[in-house]
C-alpha cells in the first residue's frame, strides 16, 4: 500500500503521526478541502507528466491550473499527463494519492510557485483519503523538489485563456 510506504518514509523523520487518514475520500482538491476543513486552494495536488522518458511531478496550489505555454517554456515538451496506469508504474502512487513522497527512483519533483502565498499546505500521502500539513519549508525539505517553477495559471485571479 502506497499509504503505507509514505508513513514509513515519514518515520525516518519522526513525522508518520503526522499522517492523516480519513473515513471518507480525499482524491480530489474539493473532497480533501472537505475532509481537513480547509479551503481548496490550499490542498498541494501533484501532477504527474511525462518529460523526455522521464517521469516529473509538478506540485501546485490547489486552485492553479497548468499553463501550457508556460509549462512548455520551462520543460521545452507539450504538457502531456502520464495515463492512471503509468503514474502507478512510473511515479508510485495511483491518481488521488499521488504525493512527493516514497517515490519510485527517477522521479523529478518540481514545486510551483502557487504555493508560496501559503504558511502551511496539505499534500496527500500515496492513497486517496490520506493528508499531511506541511509548512513550505517542509515541503521543500522531504519533497526533495529539484526547483521552484511558474507553469500555472488561475490562482492570481488572471483571465484564463
Amino acid at each position: 500500500m502506497s499509504v503505507e510506504q509514505v508513513k514509513a518514509y515519514f518515520k525516518a523523520f519522526g513525522m508518520a503521526d503526522r499522517v492523516r487518514e480519513f473515513e471518507v475520500s480525499s482524491a480530489t482538491v474539493e473532497l480533501a478541502a472537505q475532509a481537513l476543513g480547509c479551503e481548496g486552494a490550499r490542498i498541494a495536488k501533484s501532477l504527474a507528466f511525462m518529460v523526455d522518458g522521464e517521469p516529473v511531478l509538478v506540485v501546485t496550489a490547489g486552485d492553479a491550473k497548468i499553463d501550457n505555454r508556460k509549462f512548455k517554456e520551462f520543460f521545452h515538451t507539450k504538457a502531456k499527463m502520464t495515463t492512471p496506469e503509468e503514474t502507478v508504474v512510473r511515479i508510485g502512487h495511483a491518481i488521488g494519492g499521488v504525493c512527493p513522497f516514497a517515490l519510485k527512483e527517477g522521479v523529478t519533483v518540481y514545486l510551483d510557485v502557487s504555493l508560496r502565498r501559503f504558511g502551511t499546505v496539505y499534500p496527500a500521502c500515496g492513497s486517496g483519503n490520506s493528508a499531511i500539513e506541511l509548512t513550505i519549508e517542509e515541503l521543500e525539505t522531504y519533497s526533495s523538489f529539484k526547483a521552484w517553477v511558474d507553469v500555472c495559471k488561475g490562482w492570481q485571479g488572471e483571465e484564463e485563456a
